[in-house]
């Protein structure tokens, strides 16, 4: 039987040991190829104008810019010390002049109506206060004929993949953040009965082993 949702911070990540352990974990996944940039390029968000909400590090979005042309990436985070972080890492990357990171929540998006050619976040919507509202933003956000993606965890994978990740994720100081990462968010059927109220009802759900997709077209 899945537990019941416990929800997590709606601040970001924050502090500078956090932030450097975040950031050496996200690293460690690129490393491994575990990111989720060939979905954003499989779900078609391959030109234009994109947002990203939660950006944390920034490596997914760097990654996506890097296999993608005349391509800019707008990304919107709540934690001022991620907002540093990725500043730091587009800089390294080289791609500072196509990156702009801003502060913000996805329950008010700060943009105007039709600005964005896609969005996409993995990783944040268990975090979000009030996900309905999310889910109208992106849409309110995007041009008609964008695109969509939104990954995230789920609540309820099997206990072989809870313990995969677990001693998959270094630094080991982050495994307790997993744990309640996991905790706070949504099953499959979850999503839909959300969705449903938005939008973004005629989104597609897709779930796999350790997480769920969110797809679609405006």
């Amino acid at each position: 039987m899945t537990k019941p949702r416990i929800p997590e911070t709606d601040q970001g990540i924050q502090g500078a040991i956090t932030v450097a352990q975040y950031d050496e974990m996200q690293r460690t996944l690129r490393d491994r190829g575990w990111i989720e940039t060939p979905s954003l390029l499989k779900h078609g968000i391959t030109n234009g104008q994109v947002l990203e909400i939660g950006y944390g590090p920034g490596y997914l979005g760097l990654e996506w810019l890097k296999q993608t042309k005349d391509t800019l990436l707008v990304g919107l985070d709540i934690s001022p010390d991620m907002q540093a972080l990725a500043q730091r890492n587009a800089q390294s990357y080289g791609l500072s002049a196509r990156t702009q990171y801003r502060l913000g929540s996805c329950d008010k998006l700060p943009f105007n109506d039709n600005t964005f050619d896609a969005v996409f976040t993995n990783g944040s919507m268990h975090e979000w206060a009030i996900p309905c509202s999310a889910f109208d933003e992106i849409w309110r956000v995007l041009k008609p004929g964008g695109r969509y993606f939104i990954s995230d965890l789920r609540r309820d994978m099997n206990r072989l993949m809870h313990a995969f990740l677990w001693l998959s994720v270094r630094p080991a100081e982050m495994r307790p953040g997993l744990g309640t990462s996991i905790g706070a968010a949504y099953t499959p059927l979850e999503l839909e009965t959300m969705l449903a109220k938005t939008c973004l009802k005629e989104g597609r759900v897709e779930g796999n082993m350790i997480g769920m997709e969110i797809s679609g077209v405006k």
